[in-house]
């Protein structure tokens, strides 16, 4: 069962230059929500994923600058800080 984020990091302007995307498993998912995972990941020392199949379990995001923004190349961006 899917869950919609309701985390202020929607509205956040640094997702505005996301890619949109429509497709695979990062549809709707929540782009600042794949941002965390990433970041909590790198943390941790666990390698990118190079699957967007890390996202499953996040919570949908259709609000604010997130809007049909690609869920993974926000996960992706995070390993680059």
């Amino acid at each position: 069962m899917s869950y919609i984020c309701k985390k202020n990091h929607r509205y956040n302007p640094m997702f505005s230059v996301l890619p949109e995307n429509q497709g695979n498993t990062g549809r709707h998912k929540c782009p600042g929500c794949a941002f965390e995972l990433a970041m909590l990941n790198k943390a941790k020392g666990i390698p990118a994923s190079n699957e967007d199949s890390v996202l499953a379990e996040l919570p949908s995001s259709q609000a604010g600058e997130v809007r049909h923004k690609d869920a993974f190349e926000a996960y992706k961006m995070a390993y680059q800080y």
